[in-house]
């Protein structure tokens, strides 16, 4: 197993390999059915889905209770009201308002906070730029949580992404 794991490309890469060949597909006028690669993508029914959040969303039928991203608004009482979460909702044309929830374990809790945290510190590395934001970003997360393990990934991070940083 763990040979496979090493020399079998991720699920990520099989994926993206696959949607190179779908658009190239796509490119050609003279398709005209579902390539069968598709099947092989995943995400079987997520277009009937988007369309009935959409049709929700407009006023025109649709499910009124869908499981979105929304701001949380209280609804789980240790994140803050502006963080995303995915719960049921009800979604109307006037958005999505999330539904009571059963109280999450301290546990569960815990680790979801420190993952917003992470979530957060990183939108800020991502939209100003920053060694030290990258660095403080790592640390939060919980996988990672060691200063020595966060200085490494910080630098490698950096140094892989650099052409894509204008600031680095």
């Amino acid at each position: 197993v763990v040979e496979e794991l090493r020399t079998k490309p991720s699920r990520a890469a099989e994926v993206a390999a696959m949607e190179r060949e779908l658009l190239e597909m796509y490119g050609d006028p003279a398709l005209d059915e579902k390539p069968a690669l598709l099947a092989k993508r995943g995400g079987a029914y997520y277009s009937e889905a988007a369309v009935d959040l959409a049709a929700a969303l407009l006023g025109g039928g649709g499910s009124p209770y869908q499981v979105v991203n929304t701001y949380n608004r209280g609804t789980l009482p240790f994140l803050p009201d502006d963080a995303v979460i995915e719960v049921q909702a009800a979604v109307g044309a006037k958005g999505a308002t999330p539904l009571p929830v059963a109280p999450v374990d301290p546990l569960y809790a815990g680790l979801v906070a420190h993952v917003t945290a992470y979530e957060r510190l990183a939108l800020e590395a991502a939209l100003h730029g920053g060694r030290e934001r990258v660095f403080r970003a790592l640390l939060a997360h919980p996988l990672i949580g060691q200063y020595s393990y966060a200085e490494t990934l910080t630098d490698q991070l950096i140094a892989h992404n650099r052409e894509h940083l204008a600031w680095a």
